[in-house]
Formats: structure tokens, sequence, C-alpha cells
């Protein structure tokens, strides 16, 4: 998440402790509005473990009626 949160302060100016903040608020929303499943992925990628992007976008497939 730090790399994350680099990007945001970088890119918006702010400070870390700001983007941080920002960052958290964000991936809280999206956790609260996602189906369980797809919610422990988002923890996996932004704890930077890219090897459930793919069932992550198979899901999200998914919920928008598309079959694997």
């Amino acid at each position: 998440m730090d790399e994350l949160i680099n990007q945001v302060a970088q890119k918006t100016g702010i400070s870390a402790e700001h983007a941080k903040t920002a960052v958290e608020t964000v991936v809280k929303f999206l956790k609260e509005k996602l189906p369980a499943p797809l919610a422990g992925q988002l923890d996996q990628l932004i704890a930077g473990n890219a090897s459930g992007l793919g069932d992550m976008a198979k899901n999200l497939g998914g919920l928008f009626g598309k079959s694997s």
C-alpha cells in the first residue's frame, strides 16, 4: 500500500499523511461495496500480491453477467 500512497502523494502534491488517509478511505469504500470475495482479493492486490489479479478480473466479469 505504501507504493500507492506514494503515487497519490506525488501525483496530487499532497503530503504522504493526507495521501494515506485518502487511499485508506477509498479502499474502505471499495471493500464495503464489493462482494466479500472481491474485497479479500483487493486486500491482496494492495499488499502487492498480483497473483490474484486474474481471479479478481474473472469475478468482476461475473458481476456484470459475463461468463468465464
